[in-house]
Parts: structure tokens; C-alpha cells; sequence
């Protein structure tokens, strides 16, 4: 093929790319006309190699694997795997769950939520699994190289440092001298005369192997490159010769011709003899010094073999044998291991990094501490009797705190209800009436001891939650009093401002005397408001202050009303028309501290951090209403039953069944009986001054108002377990506030007039109703009313009760509840019913049960997100009891639309949680429940079906990760808990199971091959999915029944399929060969027949043969496929070679293969390797292109044209000169074999084939026509293999980076191997075997060469490199490798083959 000229760049723009449709397209195109033309040679799938049977193998060898040295690398360890319980971590000090909870439940949800909210973690630990990750994840792995030494080389040498004549370079010992001289030019036909001379800047330089250079310029920039260079090996001697000038000198070289030079005095003449004749005598000593170690260097190396049993020890002193062991072990101790100096292994890649799973936590929005320090009216005097005391408030006052988001238009927090009071203050109180004391918690006896009711009493600091922060968030403070008449009448004295103490004396008065009579009821009576952010990531607003203390009007005093106030917030012109009473409200907010001490949760439940002493002030959380969005919702892990009460509004103006009902207040209990002696619960959260509990509680008062609004929130404590019977009643009555003088003659003084009932039961159809409710009024409240039920024409049923104007519902009252162990939701509440009845599934009927399955689907995405592990947990139980398919299927369904609900909302983090710490298998009992990892991958197999719904399906490929996740801890579960795991492998797990996870794989794959393009993400993750699952298995089930799992998927690629098909089966064996027993499942040990062998008498494979993959087998896979993947186009073959190399890069990290045996028994795993790069060497051989890519984008692909393409099909096999080259060797090597041809593709004639056909082609090297003659003693003499199909072999250059990874490779293996292996080799290898490896060695130190700081930053910079010239970087004909090669292979027939080839 000839290569087709190239255009400058500053060609006009080819007609090809003019026609293109859009700027960009010229690429694809090219790829996609490469791919035609690649498909259009029929390249034949490589055949399968069946796996060994790796149980029985190790079965058959287990005498030779015991008394194997490194044993430890070919068994598994005992313990690989084992389940573990992990004691849940609360931020309590005890379980949030009431004592007596478990006993109370009897529903079925109830129950499954404690249970959850009670068991700990069960996680399934991996005792290698820190070693299953990329070599970036190992364990003690050194986080970053030490610096290397630092070394001064010549290049690096400011050029117009004065140096002196004689001084040592570098570091090294290496000579360097530098100056003008007068050069003759020797070229010229005729003699040397003075005027030949020409003055050039001379440079004398060490190179890396030890030579030595003086390199001429023409000034003194030696950055650039030399005009020329003189070879001082090929120097015979330097002598004075001033015939044609004076302080001249000659330089004699081997083929007899001379280099003239002169200086410009006589010292500085003496000065480069002297120099020049040292260089000479240490080239002359260094080279005796080698032909005297000739012979015994050899024995050295003889004597080393791992008891090779040769006898060549003996010869040895047992001194020299020791001494050359330490020095070697120094050596290979001191030394950076080679991957060190990779810049991969530097590069910082976490894409492949698992995410860290943390077990379920109560989270919270932005914490803000809300501390209350004071409330103080202008108007004071001193309260105490004999006005001795301080001067305070004049009344007592009562101060409740919540949040409101006027974005969103609602309260956001519960209540927090402060008393600020003095002390004296506080005693114008009468002492609450006894039946509201002696309350106490419904908790343990032990909780008692720790919260001091005291301490409770007056809380003064909250903590409230904000989930989603903005500026538009309110802490609104309401202030209540006593009960006096109307708002107006009461704030009057407080909003004047002289300071009158008789005013204040007055206010008193009245003050003391409404406390005595009225003490228990409220009356609002101010409000006040401040900003709580200064913007949406949550920064506090510390500097805002609460605003004016607004008078409450008694028209407007609902949420809804305070929202509208809150609106015109920032408008002074609408607050300025509002009342304001004279006074000062002092709150600071704060942060809260991680490790804030002594606070008590919105159950009263203590942190850990609680100190048990009474004085220390207890801080209250305050409950938050998060948002009913997923995106806002935790999972609950806490148990939580609290229910708000909020009455709204009754309509009692056309009552007429009392004759007074103005100044209405509203009681409010809750009750589990409707009998006539029924005492109301004690769970009402009570108010500061209070018990803890009450069994009742009021809303405040207004006077005077027929038709009265509340704001007030009531929270109660709900029971366990709800029943029919509970229910709420509120009983209104007339409060009289007048206390004139003149009744005081009459009957004794009435404070309240009971003026109605009205009640609500809790429950409705099973669930907690929370909808506004508007309830009729009663005025009577017989025995049984909760039976009473209307049967219309004017009958009804229960006892009989007098309606408040005629049965209309006059009271307004909603109700909020914040439960983790209730639900809201009718499709889940309905179906966890179901199960109860059915006893979860196992009596269901299929339809019934699938009934209430397919509704969980039109769950609310809050609800799902709340109950997670619940809903999980019983749906897999649902999976382990269906007695039919389509129950089995229908549950599975669920399942993915859960996981791909959280995985839409981005809390993926939550379904990782559930799968680690919370997911545990049913106890399996054979004859009753089935596994969930055997009916799973059923139920997911009929999913994958062609016939099925496809968006489920695709959920399903899309979040696979998660039910392959559940199948192995299913898997791991059930094999320790039922002692399976001491079975042998193929015993664990029934036949049945074997097939499932065969089917699933089959049904698995055409989705992965062929939805790549409609759906990229789906397949890519389903691929990743199962590569991790596949990966697993080798942990559990029978390994060669995994080995064919492997087998059937990469049947399903094949070469020439599009580059995103190759990057899915590389990440595959990336993921499973990064297994933490890679090695022990690759078995690197003999397979020869007869005796036990030895490694020393080993039959190593150099080649990849049919048996070496059978053998070893992932090693053999990633081999061949390496090498398919060589011969695709540039993308697919860096993915390959990345994996390759990365898979290198961690053994040789690996801590447990730290040593040197280790080492080389690993490469003894990858010698086909060499192979490998042999059947590639032409490509490989790239010297003089620089190691840094020149702007990528300018450079021209080598796929780019269809004419460029350098495919070459091989020649007739009837032309081959060379019949003696086995068919084999490439077929096997390449991966590319095919059973069916028997004829022998000259590969040679392809191998030197012009490179011209590459694009980016520089001189290809060494391409010897007689190696074709000398293949009698290849390789794969005696080895069968797959021989190539239609083979194609590609002939164009691999680029740079793709070159120095391959050679990173190869000099990994080079290093590691045992020098046996190394010998044998050579022994074995033909010679143009030898020639190409040797070949491939030199063209290491071409690409590894040091060129210098300026050269990087340069091509850092972009500049290109600096264009050598091409005499300064080749060698003279006398230091031509190729000649030395040659004389020394002529010498490997005479000598011992235990030659080493050390001084190459």
C-alpha cells in the first residue's frame, strides 16, 4: 500500500470535509467508513475455550496445591465471607420505641414498622474485599511516591554556566566539558587547509548508557539541536597533530577515519586531550572488566534459580552466594516498584470508586437554636404584696413560638410554648387544679430518674428544623394572658406611653383578681415577628431583631390570617397602620453544635449527651413539618406517633339551645371509650408551669365573639395501637368574666357553663383521618355516642342526642399527624391489610393479592421514600411465600417501580443503605418459604422476556445494580445461616438455582448488545450490574459453572462490533478480573501429566494456547481479547490496553504478593504476553516520535479514510517462502482463531510489509528478510491452537501512549519473571523471535529516554517538540544494534543456554 501524500496544514480545506454537513461530522464519518470497511473482510468470531472444572481440579490436585510454596495463591481462603450483626446507632439514649409497644401492636404495618425501627444492621463482610477495587483502592497502598533522588543531567545544564574544564557533571561521576573549537572539515576532496576550519561550540555529554558524545553547535544555545555529533566509543585515540594548525588535535576512529580539532591555546588543547584520553581508558577498563565476567557471571545467575538443582551451586563458595543474595535482595528492596514512575498510577481516578454506604440516620434541615431570654411591657410595678421586690411585668404573659414560610404559605413547625414570667409574677397564679397535676410520661421507670419534671417545667431554649431555608421564613411569637375581656380593653394601658404607676397599679388590681378567678384560661394578645435567613443555603440572620409587638386582632388571628400579615412584612406602609404595644420581646438565635448537650427530642426522648442533673436547663427539639416531597423525606428510623389538633372556627351565632355562649371555650381530650365514666387519656402534651402530660387542654378565649377563631395546635402522644373506640371530644363552655360586686349577694359565683359537645373519632376505614373536618354539636353527652348513626328519613341509630341547631356542623377542626408507625397512604394501608389477613400471601388469592399489588404503584412518592425498608422488607417476604408466577412477578414490578421512583428523586443513597445495612433473607424453611435470590432471578427473567412490558424492563436494566446487590446478600445470607457454606462448592445450591442464574444471564445479554443505542444508560448499567454479580458469585457458587457464565456473555461480542460494545466488555472483565482472588482463580501452577511437577521442570506458555486459556482461564480471556482488541482502531484499543495495564499495576501494588516468588509466579500468568507484542512489533517499533502527543487534534487519525486504512489481508498460503512458520502462532495469539482454516497465512510477509500503509509510519526498524529462515525452533512447536479465519492483520503504528503502556507491560513482566522462565524463553524462541524481543527491548529505552526539562515544558507548553536531527539520533554503523544483535546470536549456538543477555 502506498501512503497517500499528506497536505499542509495551510492547504485549502479539502473538498471531503467542505461537503460535510456540519463542523464535527468529519469524524464519525470516518469512523463509520472505517467500520464498513473493517466488516467488509469477514473477520471470524474467535471460538469459546471451554473452562476447565475448576472444583474438580482442585479436587484432583490437592496434594500438588498443599505442598505448593505458595499455596496461599492457588486456594481460596476458609473465611472469604461471613454475615455480621452491628448494633443499631442511635442519637438516644434509649429505644425510641415505647416499652410496651411491641406487645400493644396488633396491625400488621404497626408491627413491621417497630420491627424495623428495633432490629439492628445485618451486614454480609467480605474479608478480602478491600482488594477487589482498581489498584487505586488497595489498602496500604502508599498514598504517593517519595520524590526520586534528584539527578543532574546534562541537558538539563544552563548552557552558559562557566564551568570548570574538568568538573564532574552529574551526580553519576559522568564527565562533561563544554567551549569553542576550531573543527576541520574533513569532508572536502582535498586537504585540510587552514581555511576548512570552522568554529563550532562544543559539548561534551554523557548519555545514559554510559557512552560518551561531543556534540558540536554552531553558538553556545546547546538547546537546540547539534549540527553534529562524534561517537567517542567508536574513538581509537586522541592525539596532537599540528601540521595544519597549531593547538590542534586528532580524534582517531575504529573505521580508520579521523576528526581534526583545534583550540585556541595551548592549555585549553592539553586540557581536552587530558579529558578526551580519560573518557577512553574508562570505555577500555569497562570493556576487559566485562570479558573477564563473561564466564563466571553466568554461573552467578545459574546459582540463583530457585533450586533448579543443577549443581552449579556448588561450585560457589557459600561466602559469594550469600553475599550475591543480599545484594540482590538490597536490590529488589531499594527499588521503586516500576508502576511507581507510571503516570497513571499517579493520576487521581475515582470513577470506579464504590459510593460509601452509610446505615440509616435521622437527618435534619438547618438547625437553629432559639433561645428565650426576656418579655417586658413599658408598663411595671412591682407585684409582690408589701412592694418589696423587683419591678416586672405586671400580669403574667405567655409566649409561644413557630415557624411560617410565606413562599409556601404554611406553618412550618410545631409550637414551642415559653414562660418568661418572674417568679413573683408567677405566683398571681392559683395553683393549677388537681386534676391536671401528677402527670407523668407514659415511659419507662428509668427515664424518670433522668428527666426531672422540674427541669422540664420552664423550658426557655428550642431547637427547631428548617429543611428548605430562604429569607422568606418567619419566627412568629404569639403572646398570650389571662383571660380578662376583650383584646382591645386589655392592651389599652399597655399602648399608652406616659409611664403612670397608677395606671400600672390599676392593671394590677384587675390583673390579680382575673388570675385568682380565670387562671386556666388564655386570652391572645399580641404577636410579633423576624426573619430567620439571610438566604437559601442557610445562613442565620443574627442581627435581625423581632419586630413591634403587634396588637392581636380578634378578626384575624388564624394561621391563614398571620401568613397574610406576614406577607406585607417588609412593607412598612402596611405596618405602620397596625397597633403596637409598647414593649420588648428578647430571642437570639444561634447554630446548633454537633455535640450540643442536653436536649430532649419532640418525644421527650434524652440525647446521649444528657446530664441527669436537675439544674442544668433542658432544650426542647421543636418538631418540623417537613414538606410531604420525596425529595425532603428520610427514610424514618425512629419511632414517632404525635397527632396535632388545631380547632378552627365554630359558627355559634343561630344556636338556640343556651342562653349564653359568647365568651366559648373549647376543651379538648382525648378518649378511648365512649362510656359514661370514662376517664380521658393522659397524653396531651401539657403547657410550661404544668405536668409533663395532661389529660385535657383549652383553646384560648375570645370575649365576647358568637362565632370564635382558634390558633391553638394541641399535640398528643397517640397509643401503639389505634382502635374504632378513640376518638377526640371537645366540650365548649361560656366562660363569665364579669366578676362585678353586685352578684355577690346571689348563689355562688359560676365561672364556666358547659354549652355543647362535640366529638371525632380517629379512625376512618383503618386509617388516621387528617383532612379539615367539619363536626356537628350536641348538648347532651349520653353513653354510647360514638354508635349514633343517621339512617335518613328522620330514624337513626344509637342513643339519643339533642343537636345544636339542627345537627349542622358548626365546629371547624383539623388534624396533622407526624407518625412513622401510621400511614396516610390508602394503596399501602389497604395492602399491608391484605397480607395480614392472608398471613403475608401465603393463603392470598393470586388475583386478590396482585389486586393490591398493581395499586402500590399509585403510592405517593413521600410515603414510599418514609416507609422504605418496611415496604421492602415485606415485599421480599410477599416474593419468598407466592404460590404463583404472576404474584412472584407483580411483586418484582413493585420493586423496580420503588427503586426506580428513588433513583428518579437522586436518594439512590437510601436503596444502598437498605440493600447493606437493613435488607435480611426470611429464616428459610424448605418445605414452606422459597429463597429470594432463587425467586428474584426468575421473576427478573420473565421481566427481560422480549414479550414484556419494556419499561419495565428497562427500569429494570437501568437500576440492576440494586436486585443483583440483593441476589448475593440473599445469596451469603442463606449459606451461612443454613451451615451450607461447609458444603462443597457444587453442592450449595440446588440445580434449579444454577439454571435461574444461566437463564438470567442469557435473557440479560441481547438487552446489553443491542439496547446500546436506543438506551445507552440502561445497558451500560445492566452490563456494570452484572459484572459486579458475576464477580461475586465466585465467592459462593461452583467456579466453573461462573468461568461458562463468562463464557456465555463474551459469546455475544464479537470483533468489529462498535467501540461501545468493546467499552462494555472491557469494563465487564475490568470489574471481574479485579476480583480479590483473581489470582488463586487462575490457578498459576503446572497442568503437566505424570508426576507432580516442579517449576523448574515446567512447560511454561509462552504463546496462548487452547490449553493455557483452558487452564488458566480469566488470564486467557483478557489475553485473547487484548489482542482482538489491538487489531480495532485507536478508542477500543486504549480501553483494552488500560485494562490490562491497570490489572498489572495492582498485582504489582498487592500487598500479599509483595515478594519476589509472588511476583514471579504472577508473571508466569501473563508471559503470552510477549507473544503478544511480538505478532504487534512492527507496530510498536516507534522511535523517533516524540513522547509527548503533538496537539492531538492536528494529528490525522489512522482510521481516518478508507484509503488510509492499513488493513492488509495476507497473501495465498501457496506463495509463503516461509512453510515452516506454524499457522498457529497467530491465530492464538491474536484471539482471532477460527477452526476452519487450515490453510498457513504468511504472516511474515505481512509483518514486513512497507509500513508506508500507516499514516503516522516513521522507519520501521529492523525488518530482517532472514528470519524467515530460521523459524525451525519456534514456539508453538509442539503447542495446538485455534488457527486465524480470514485473518487481519493491521499494520499501522500504535500511537504513543498506547506504545508506552504496552511497554510499561512488558518490562513489568521482564522484571518479575523468574530468570528460568526468562532462559527458557530464549532458549525456545526462534531467532526471529529473539530478534523482535530484543527489537521490542531497545524500543523501551527509546520511548523512556530522557529528554530533558526544557523538552517537556515545551511540549507542555505546545510548542511541539524540538525536531531532531536525524544523524544525532541514530547510531554509527559500528554501534548498529542489528550488527551487535547478530554476533551475539551467532555466538548463543556455541555457548552453554544459559547465556544471559545482561549486557544488553
Amino acid at each position: 500500500m502506498s501512503q497517500p501524500p499528506l497536505l499542509p496544514a495551510s492547504a485549502e480545506t479539502r473538498k471531503f470535509t467542505r461537503a460535510l454537513s456540519k463542523p464535527g461530522t468529519a469524524a464519525e464519518l470516518r469512523q463509520s467508513v472505517s467500520e464498513v470497511v473493517r466488516g467488509s473482510v469477514l473477520l471470524a468470531k474467535p471460538k469459546l475455550i471451554e473452562p476447565l472444572d475448576y472444583e474438580n481440579v482442585i479436587v484432583q490436585k490437592k496434594t500438588q496445591i498443599l505442598n505448593d510454596c505458595l499455596r496461599e495463591m492457588l486456594l481460596f481462603p476458609y473465611d472469604d465471607f461471613q454475615t455480621a450483626t452491628l448494633r443499631r446507632q442511635g442519637r438516644y439514649m434509649c429505644s425510641t420505641v415505647p416499652a410496651d409497644a411491641q406487645e400493644e401492636a396488633q396491625s400488621l404495618f404497626v408491627t413491621e414498622c417497630i420491627k424495623t425501627y428495633n432490629s439492628d444492621w445485618h451486614l454480609v463482610n467480605y474479608k478480602f474485599e478491600d482488594y477487589s477495587g482498581e489498584f487505586r483502592q488497595l489498602p496500604n497502598k502508599v498514598a504517593k511516591l517519595d520524590k526520586l533522588p534528584v539527578h543532574v543531567y546534562e541537558v538539563d545544564e544552563e548552557v552558559d554556566k562557566d564551568e570548570d574544564a574538568a568538573s564532574l557533571g552529574s551526580q553519576k561521576g559522568g564527565i562533561t566539558k563544554h567551549g569553542w573549537l576550531y573543527k576541520g572539515n574533513m569532508n572536502s576532496a582535498i586537504s585540510v587547509t587552514m581555511r576548512s576550519f570552522k568554529r563550532r561550540f562544543f559539548h561534551l555529554l554523557q548519555l545514559g548508557d554510559g557512552s560518551y558524545n561531543l556534540n558540536f553547535y554552531k553558538d553556545e544555545k546547546i538547546s537546540k539541536e547539534p549540527k553534529g555529533s562524534i561517537f567517542l566509543d567508536s574513538c581509537m585515540g586522541v592525539v596532537q597533530n599540528n601540521k595544519v594548525r597549531r593547538f590542534a588535535f586528532e580524534l582517531k576512529m575504529q573505521d580508520k577515519s579521523s576528526y581534526l580539532l583545534a583550540a585556541d591555546s595551548e592549555a585549553e588543547m592539553e586540557e581536552w586531550i587530558t579529558i578526551l584520553n580519560k573518557i577512553l581508558q574508562l570505555n577500555f577498563e569497562a570493556a576487559m572488566q566485562e570479558k573477564r565476567n563473561g564466564d563466571s557471571h553466568e554461573d552467578d545467575e545459574q546459582s540463583k534459580l530457585e533450586g533448579s538443582g543443577s549443581g552449579l551451586d556448588s561450585y560457589l563458595p557459600e561466602l559469594a552466594k550469600s553475599t550475591r543474595e543480599a545484594e540482590i535482595k538490597l536490590k529488589s528492596e531499594s527499588r521503586v516498584k516500576l508502576f511507581y514512575l507510571d503516570p497513571d498510577a499517579q493520576k487521581l481516578d475515582f470513577t470506579s470508586a464504590e459510593p460509601e454506604v452509610k446505615p440509616f440516620e435521622e437527618k435534619f434541615g438547618k438547625r437553629i437554636l432559639v433561645k428565650c431570654n426576656d418579655l417586658s411591657f413599658n408598663l411595671q410595678c412591682c407585684v409582690a404584696e408589701n412592694e418589696e421586690g423587683p419591678t416586672t411585668n405586671v400580669e403574667p404573659f405567655f409566649v409561644t413560638l413557630s415557624l411560617f414560610d410565606i413562599k409556601y404559605n404554611r406553618k412550618i413547625s410545631a409550637d414551642f410554648h415559653v414562660d418568661l414570667n418572674h417568679f413573683s409574677v408567677r405566683q398571681m397564679l392559683a395553683t393549677t387544679s388537681p386534676a391536671l397535676m401528677n402527670g407523668g410520661r407514659q415511659s419507662s421507670p428509668a427515664l424518670q430518674d433522668i428527666l426531672h419534671e422540674a427541669a422540664m417545667q420552664y423550658p426557655k431554649q428550642g431547637i427547631f428544623s428548617v429543611t428548605c431555608p430562604h429569607p422568606d421564613i418567619f419566627l412568629v411569637a404569639r403572646i398570650e394572658k389571662v383571660l380578662q375581656g376583650s383584646i382591645t380593653h386589655g392592651a389599652e394601658p399597655y399602648m399608652k406611653s406616659s409611664d403612670s404607676s397608677k395606671v400600672a397599679q390599676k392593671v394590677l388590681k384587675n390583673a390579680k383578681q382575673a388570675c385568682q378567678r380565670l387562671g386556666q384560661y388564655r386570652m391572645p394578645f399580641a404577636w410579633a415577628a423576624r426573619t430567620l435567613f439571610k438566604d437559601a443555603s442557610g445562613n442565620l440572620d443574627k442581627n435581625a431583631r423581632f419586630s413591634a409587638l403587634y396588637r392581636q386582632d380578634s378578626n384575624k388571628l388564624s394561621n391563614d390570617d398571620m401568613l397574610k400579615l406576614l406577607a406585607d412584612f417588609r412593607k412598612p406602609e402596611k405596618m405602620a397602620k397596625l397597633p403596637v404595644i409598647l414593649g420588648n420581646l428578647d430571642i437570639t438565635i444561634d447554630n446548633v453544635s454537633s455535640d450540643f448537650p442536653n436536649y430532649v427530642n419532640s418525644s421527650y426522648i434524652p440525647m446521649k449527651q444528657f446530664e441527669t442533673c436537675s439544674k442544668t436547663p433542658i432544650t426542647f427539639e421543636v418538631e418540623e413539618f417537613v414538606p410531604c416531597i420525596p425529595k425532603h423525606t428520610q427514610p424514618y428510623t425512629i419511632y414517632n406517633n404525635h397527632l396535632y389538633v388545631y380547632p378552627k372556627y365554630l359558627k355559634y351565632d343561630s344556636q338556640k339551645s343556651f342562653a349564653k355562649a359568647r365568651n366559648i371555650a373549647i376543651c379538648i381530650e382525648f378518649k378511648d371509650s365512649d362510656e359514661e365514666d370514662s376517664q380521658p387519656l393522659k397524653c396531651i402534651y401539657g403547657r410550661p408551669g404544668g405536668p409533663v402530660f395532661t389529660r385535657s387542654a383549652f383553646a384560648a378565649v375570645l370575649h365576647h365573639h358568637q362565632n370564635p377563631e382558634f390558633y391553638d395546635e394541641i399535640k398528643i402522644e397517640l397509643p401503639t395501637q389505634l382502635h374504632e373506640k378513640h376518638h377526640l371530644l371537645f366540650t365548649f363552655f361560656h366562660v363569665s368574666c364579669d366578676n362585678s360586686s353586685k352578684g355577690s349577694t346571689k348563689k355562688k359565683d359560676v365561672v364556666e357553663t358547659q354549652v355543647g359537645y362535640s366529638w371525632l373519632p380517629l379512625l376512618k376505614d383503618g386509617r388516621v383521618v387528617t383532612s379539615e373536618q367539619h363536626v356537628p354539636v350536641s348538648a347532651n353527652l349520653p353513653s354510647g355516642y360514638l354508635g349514633y348513626q343517621e339512617l335518613g328519613m328522620g330514624r337513626h341509630y344509637g342513643p339519643e342526642i339533642k343537636w345544636v341547631d339542627g345537627s349542622k356542623p358548626l365546629l371547624k377542626v383539623s388534624t396533622h399527624l407526624v407518625s412513622t408507625v401510621y400511614t396516610q397512604d390508602q394503596h399501602l394501608h389497604n395492602f399491608f391489610q391484605y397480607c395480614q389477613k392472608t398471613e403475608s400471601g401465603a393463603q392470598a388469592l393470586g388475583s386478590e393479592l396482585v389486586k393490591y399489588l398493581k395499586s402500590l404503584h399509585a403510592m405517593e412518592g413521600h410515603v414510599m421514600i418514609a416507609f422504605l425498608p418496611t415496604i421492602l422488607n415485606q415485599l421480599f417476604r410477599v416474593l419468598t411465600r407466592a404460590a404463583q408466577e404472576e404474584v412472584a412477578v407483580n411483586v418484582t414490578r413493585v420493586i423496580i417501580h420503588v427503586v426506580a421512583q428513588c433513583h428518579e428523586e437522586g436518594l439512590e443513597s437510601h436503596l444502598r443503605s437498605y440493600v447493606k445495612y437493613a435488607y435480611k433473607a426470611e429464616p428459610y424453611i424448605a418445605s414452606e418459604y422459597k429463597t429470594v435470590h432463587e425467586e428474584l432471578t426468575k421473576a427478573m427473567t420473565t421481566i427481560l422476556k422480549p414479550s414484556a412490558d419494556f419499561l419495565t424492563s428497562n427500569k429494570l436494566l437501568k437500576y440492576s445494580w440494586f436486585f443483583f446487590d440483593v441476589l448475593i446478600k440473599s445469596m451469603a445470607q442463606h449459606l451461612i445461616e443454613n451451615s451450607k457454606v461447609k458444603l462443597l462448592r457444587n453442592q450449595r445450591f440446588p440445580a434449579s438455582y444454577h439454571h435461574a442464574v444461566e437463564t438470567v444471564v442469557n435473557m440479560l445479554m441481547p438487552h446489553i448488545t443491542q439496547k446500546f443505542r436506543d438506551n445507552p444508560e440502561a445497558s451500560k448499567n445492566a452490563n456494570h450490574s452484572l459484572a459486579v454479580f458475576i464477580k461475586r458469585c465466585f465467592t459462593f457458587m461452583d467456579r466453573g459453572f461462573v468461568f461458562k457464565q463468562i463464557n456465555n456473555y463474551i459469546s455475544c461480542f464479537a470483533p468489529g462490533d462498535p467501540k461501545t460494545l468493546f467499552e462494555y466488555k472491557f469494563e465487564f472483565l475490568r470489574v471481574v478480573c479485579n476480583h480479590e482472588h483473581y489470582i488463586p482463580l487462575n490457578l498459576p501452577m503446572p497442568f503437566g501429566k505424570g508426576r507432580i511437577q516442579r517449576y523448574q521442570d515446567l512447560q511454561l506458555d509462552y504463546s496462548l494456547t487452547d490449553e493455557f486459556c483452558r487452564n488458566h482461564f480469566l488470564v486467557g480471556l483478557l489475553l485473547r481479547e487484548v489482542g482482538t482488541a489491538l487489531q480495532e482502531f485507536r478508542e477500543v484499543r486504549l480501553i483494552a490496553i488500560s485494562v490490562l495495564k491497570n490489572l498489572l499495576i495492582k498485582h504489582s501494588f498487592d500487598d500479599r504478593y509483595a515478594s519476589r516468588s509472588h511476583q514471579a509466579r504472577i508473571a508466569t500468568l501473563y508471559l503470552p504476553l510477549f507473544g503478544l507484542l511480538i505478532e504487534n512489533v512492527q507496530r510498536i517499533n516507534v522511535r523517533d516520535v516524540s513522547p509527548f502527543p503533538v496537539n492531538p487534534g492536528s494529528t490525522v487519525k489512522e482510521d481516518s479514510l478508507p484509503a488510509a486504512t492499513p488493513l492488509v489481508t495476507p497473501q495465498k498460503p501457496g506463495i509463503a517462502p516461509d512453510g515452516s512458520l506454524h499457522k498457529e502462532l497467530f491465530g492464538a495469539i491474536s484471539g482471532l482463531a477460527s477452526p476452519y482454516t487450515t490453510s498457513t497465512p504468511n504472516i511474515n510477509s505481512v509483518r514486513n510489509a512497507d509500513s508506508r500503509g500507516s499514516l503516522i509510519s516513521t522507519d520501521s526498524g529492523n525488518s530482517l528478510p532472514e528470519r524467515n529462515s530460521e523459524k525451525s525452533n519456534s514456539l508453538d512447536k509442539h503447542q495446538q491452537s485455534g488457527t486465524l479465519g480470514n485473518s487481519v492483520v493491521r499494520c499501522d503504528k500504535l500511537d504513543q501512549s498506547e506504545i508506552k503502556s504496552l511497554l510499561m507491560c512488558f518490562l513489568y513482566i521482564l522484571k518479575s519473571m523468574s530468570d528460568d522462565a526468562l532462559f527458557t524463553y530464549w532458549n525456545k524462541a526462534s531467532t526471529s523471535e529473539l530478534m523482535d524481543f530484543f527489537t521490542i527491548s531497545e524500543v523501551c529505552l527509546h520511548q523512556f529516554q530522557y529528554m530533558g526539562k526544557r523538552y517537556i515544558a515545551r511540549n507542555q507548553e505546545g510548542l511541539g517538540p524540538i525536531v531532531h536531527d536525524r544523524k544525532s539520533q541514530t547510531l554509527p554503523v559500528s554501534r548498529n544494534r542489528t550488527g551487535m544483535m547478530h554476533a551475539r546470536l551467532q555466538q548463543l549456538g556455541s555457548l552453554d543456554n544459559s547465556l544471559t543477555f545482561n549486557h544488553m
